[in-house]
């Protein structure tokens, strides 16, 4: 566990956005930071996901910000690595000064910031980074979006109950895509948990002489593990190119939305687990597209990043910016009611109550096919 106290104090405080509650400190607008991918091939849920934040920060701003000061929203290019994103969180804690994060969003982004904003005792909120290693980054780091501990485990209980045991991988080198596979291997149990698995480097789009081995063997699913759609969708024209016609199931990056126009026939009938997909005809999915016309990727990774915006407003509006009040606040709130659902977070700041979904890839729309239970 990160943690093992809360400030009983802070269980009796009204959870209401923006109340007469120690008031933000300092004058002038209050600076939030953003970390995500905005450039290269993970930009899609980069750009939906800083969306998500600014129409949020506008919502904030033109009902008179947080008790009088309005937010100002500063954003950096994370690229998806390691690197970059702590490049960006040290411009963001020591020059920016800003008094909280929303990011990373690959968990690489995440992992490698945390160190510095836990350092800095800097609120850090990831809408997207999903990592099992995310759990232990440190006291003041946070997300609400679901670990992967979660899913691995979901995915593997439906492969059990669909009766495909044998399981082909072929992974992505990097932070999220290597946690995930060795989360469902454990899920999955036993010595050899897949009967081929394959590791390779950041960027790989050339799987061919891998596809070929699988030649002499028997599988049932093919579980390709990229970090982004572009690399996924390599994977799958590939296996489909060979003639290998067995089920791909694989977990939320399928769900970029350029996925199914990268290789249409190729992840026709494909599976993916994932969060609950938002409805463009909600309320939020409404304004969203209102503002910004169309997602890159998601409207979901849009919505949960506008609900960790929200939910920040409202803990500085109740506590005021100091890095523990914040921290202290968000572990002890009782429920926030988002868009994407009511949740809250547990004592590593995981969250607790967004559930699952298998989709389908059907006529090149990504469809709901059946809940999946998180135990």
């Amino acid at each position: 566990m990160k943690r093992l106290r809360l400030i009983p104090a802070l269980l009796s405080l009204s959870l209401v956005a923006c109340t007469t509650a120690a008031p933000p400190s300092g004058d002038g607008p209050l600076k939030i930071g953003y970390i995500g991918p905005l450039t290269g091939e993970a930009s899609p849920y980069g750009v939906d996901t800083l969306n998500g934040v600014k129409l949020a920060v506008t919502e904030i701003n033109a009902a008179g910000g947080v008790n009088g000061q309005e937010i100002q929203l500063i954003a950096e290019d994370g690229k998806c690595t390691g690197t970059e994103a702590a490049g960006a969180a040290q411009k963001l804690v020591h020059i920016d000064k800003v008094v909280a994060i929303i990011g990373g969003q690959c968990s690489g982004e995440t992992l490698a910031a945390a160190p510095i904003a836990e350092a800095a005792k800097v609120v850090m909120i990831s809408s997207l980074s999903s990592s099992p290693d995310v759990t232990t980054a440190g006291d003041f780091i946070f997300r609400d979006y679901p670990s992967d501990a979660l899913k691995t485990k979901a995915m593997s209980n439906y492969l059990a109950e669909e009766g495909l045991s044998n399981v082909v991988t072929i992974t992505e080198n990097t932070d999220f895509a290597v946690a995930f596979r060795d989360s469902l291997a454990a899920n999955l149990g036993g010595d050899d948990p897949f009967v081929l698995e394959e590791t390779v480097e950041p960027n790989t789009k050339d799987f061919r002489s891998i596809i070929t081995r699988l030649e002499d063997l028997e599988f049932d699913v093919f579980f390709p593990n990229g970090q982004t759609s572009a690399t996924i969708g390599a994977m799958m024209q590939q296996l489909r190119e060979q003639g290998y016609e067995q089920l791909a199931v694989s977990h939320d990056v399928a769900q970029d939305a350029s996925l199914l126009e990268i290789a249409p026939e190729a992840t026709a009938g494909m599976q993916a687990i994932g969060v609950p997909d938002v409805s463009s005809d909600s309320a939020f999915g409404k304004k969203f597209l209102e503002t910004f016309s169309e997602t890159q990727a998601s409207l979901a990774f849009a919505a949960h990043a506008y609900d960790a915006a929200n939910l920040l407003a409202e803990a500085i509006g109740a506590v005021g910016t100091e890095g523990e009040a914040l921290r202290d606040y968000l572990y002890a709130h009782k429920g926030y009611e988002g868009v994407v659902g009511r949740f809250k977070f547990d004592d590593n700041g995981d969250v607790v109550g967004i559930p699952y979904v298998l989709y389908e890839a059907v006529d090149g729309v990504w469809t709901a096919k059946q809940d999946i239970a998180v135990d």
